[in-house]
């Protein structure tokens, strides 16, 4: 293998040029004040040689730091793919670079990431931690100089600006829809009953539940982690067969479906289901899959607003932003029959 070509420097313009570093840089930066017959053979080094300035070079010798660091605990599913996209598009309305980064639901690896974005001196973070505000990464950023913005699984944290979805409200219409259409034995099925997101949305659809008149059972299938969903939801379904299901995430959607189908469970006749997050599969599959859908636009539109008016000094104070979200209910649930 050849070795790799080394990136000209701004020294091997000034070589090629006959003048010196800083001169060079003088043309870099737009001053006037420079000949016209050295700006020329700047120029034309610059060309001959393919040099491009190196941003964060440029940033630490000025102590400006033009990259937005952002660490999510997956890039794989839709709603993190999505809000990556639109953090990203915002960020460089502003002139500034993105790099994002998975933590693959791990906090050793989150503390890891932080560590490596502090290292690279990023003008500011957003962070959708593995668990909540209070998790290894936040701690982290506590004790950093570098801004920093909380979204997703978090709540209201005195050091941060946080920006989530009321995810209770959005249970709780999602349980008053249910038990309105007759259901009166429903399975909550996630992940990780200590993660935030967990806990407000199990929260809100007990909230509701608990206090009907009728009685309702509600039974939480809630494992460790996905590796441990499949089996724990197949075992479940072996064993009981509520009337809906809710499921809290993406993926615990599309597992729950796939059970449906490996045990010959027609939805929504035998089992009726709902699911938080919405994607495009959900809409155009037999049947269209019920959604409480999040605003990833505008949760991508806030955190960068909070961001940079904390890197601006435009505010002091943390700010807790809790968006609505949306329920459209689809063909995968319908009405008990009486």
């Amino acid at each position: 293998m050849p070795p790799s070509k080394k990136r000209p420097s701004i020294y091997d313009v000034a070589k090629m040029a006959s003048v010196s570093p800083a001169t060079v840089s003088k043309v870099l930066h737009g001053v006037t004040t420079v000949k016209k017959a050295n700006v020329e053979r700047i120029n034309n080094a610059i060309e001959v040689l393919g040099y491009r300035p190196d941003p964060m070079a440029s940033d630490m010798r000025r102590e400006k730091r033009r990259i937005i660091g952002v660490v999510v605990p997956e890039l794989a599913g839709e709603f993190f793919s999505n809000l990556v996209a639109n953090l990203e598009r915002y960020v460089e309305k502003r002139g500034y670079t993105m790099v994002a980064m998975s933590s693959n639901e791990c906090e050793s690896r989150e503390q890891h990431l932080i560590e490596r974005l502090e290292d690279w001196r990023v003008a500011g973070i957003v962070l959708a931690p593995v668990t909540s505000e209070q998790g290894m990464g936040s701690v982290m950023l506590e004790k950093s100089d570098i801004d920093a913005v909380l979204i997703d699984r978090v709540t209201e944290n005195k050091t941060f600006d946080t920006v989530s979805v009321d995810d209770v409200s959005a249970s709780k219409q999602v349980a008053q829809k249910l038990c309105e259409d007759g259901h009166r034995h429903i399975a909550v099925v996630g992940i990780n009953r200590d993660r935030a997101t967990t806990k407000r949305r199990v929260e809100g659809f007990l909230s509701v539940t608990r206090n009907r008149d009728e009685k309702v059972t509600v039974d939480l299938i809630l494992p460790e982690d996905i590796s441990e969903l499949k089996q724990t939801l197949s075992e479940y379904l072996d064993d009981k067969k509520p009337s809906a299901m809710y499921s809290l995430f993406a993926k615990s959607t599309l597992m729950t479906l796939t059970e449906f189908r490996r045990k010959h469970i027609h939805c929504p006749d035998d089992i009726g289901l709902i699911g938080f997050d919405d994607a495009e599969w959900m809409q155009v599959t037999y049947p269209s899959v019920s959604a409480v859908i999040q605003p990833v636009e505008l949760i991508a539109k806030r955190a960068i607003g909070a961001l940079f008016n904390r890197i601006e000094g435009l505010n002091t104070s943390a700010t807790a932003v809790m968006e609505h979200c949306d329920v459209v209910f689809r063909e995968s649930t319908k009405k008990v029959e009486q």
